[in-house]
This record gives C-alpha cells, sequence and structure tokens, in this order.
C-alpha cells in the first residue's frame, strides 16, 4: 500500500484526468508508478518523457538489452515492482521465462554473450558501488564487449533511471498491480 495519499484514476479530474486518459490510450493501463506522482501530475509526464528517450529511442542498445539492464539494477535494489514490470517487458523480447526468472536471481548463471554479460555487470556494479566508478574506469571492458560511447551513455542512462525508479517506488511503497505488470504496450 502506498505511503503517500494517491489520486486514482476514478477521482482524477482536470489535467490529471487528461494525463491519466493519454496514458491508457498510448500504453495500454495506468501503472502504480504513475499514480504515485499524481500530487504532482506534471511530473507524471516529465518522468514519461524520460522513461520513454532512455528506454524506447533509436540506441546502440537493443530495446531487449535495455529491459536486461532495467532487470539488473531492479534486482539488485531489491525492487520487486520493477522486476515485475520489466521481466515482463524482457520476456517480450527473450520469449523464456525461465531464463528472464534467472536474469533476476544470477545473470552469470545463465548462457549470456559478452556483450551482455558486460552490460549486466556494469548495471550491477554501478548500481551496488556507484562510488567505486570515481576513480576505476569501466569503459574499456565496455568497448571490448563492443559497445561505442554513445552505447556506454545509454547504458548509464538506463542504471541511472531505474536506480531513480527503485528508489521511489521502494520509497513510498508503490504496490504491484493484480495482474503483475503484464498487458503494457510495448
Amino acid at each position: 500500500m502506498a505511503r503517500i495519499r494517491v489520486i486514482d484514476f476514478e477521482e482524477a479530474d482536470g489535467r490529471l484526468k487528461n494525463i491519466y486518459d493519454e496514458l491508457i490510450q498510448k500504453r495500454g493501463k495506468l501503472a502504480e508508478v504513475h499514480k504515485i506522482q499524481s500530487l504532482r501530475p506534471e511530473s507524471i509526464l516529465r518522468h514519461m518523457e524520460l522513461y520513454l528517450e532512455i528506454m524506447f529511442s533509436k540506441s546502440p542498445l537493443s530495446r531487449a538489452e535495455r529491459e536486461m539492464m532495467a532487470v539488473v539494477v531492479s534486482s539488485a535494489n531489491g525492487c520487486n515492482y520493477c522486476q515485475q514490470h520489466h521481466g515482463q517487458a524482457l520476456l517480450h523480447y527473450w520469449k523464456d521465462e525461465n531464463r528472464v526468472n534467472r536474469l533476476s536471481k544470477d545473470y552469470k548463471s545463465l548462457n549470456l554473450n559478452e556483450r551482455e554479460i558486460a552490460l549486466c555487470h556494469y548495471a550491477e556494479e554501478l548500481t551496488l558501488n556507484p562510488q567505486k566508478f570515481e576513480e576505476s574506469d569501466a569503459t574499456p571492458d565496455l568497448r571490448e564487449a563492443g559497445l561505442d560511447d554513445t552505447a556506454i551513455l545509454d547504458a548509464t542512462l538506463v542504471v541511472s533511471y531505474f536506480n531513480f525508479v527503485n528508489r521511489m517506488v521502494l520509497s513510498l511503497g508503490v504496490p504491484l498491480e493484480d495482474d503483475e505488470g503484464s498487458g503494457y504496450k510495448y
């Protein structure tokens, strides 16, 4: 249960109602992570703009790679909400529920390619030990795995974004939807 007041769809009006309607039309449904921001409707729009830019824009990283990193970050943070949502999104690409579930528990146990391993390792390390990167340069390992500077920036944006969202979800008690995040348009 959310730890702050949330304005549900049924009680929304004005600008918030318009934002909710637009989200449902574009995304297929309204997520609890959006409703938690209902007291600041414009933050929902800015959040979605950032999310769409990081996760859906043209990138050297595939959508599956970005969803994979989202799951690794969320797993490292213990954020079940985002693990479920982005595990469902990754399942859309991987088509293997067992593999997605194993990613949440231990990406090293999967048969990932060098690039995927490098991205998962980077996601986990930057999440758990961000201070390490002040003096340690991870870019050579990422470049060796075939990532260019744009891909490295995009990977960093994915990791940073999910650390932001995980902290919002965990601190404000965002509940997982009854359908565990299924039904969204990918």
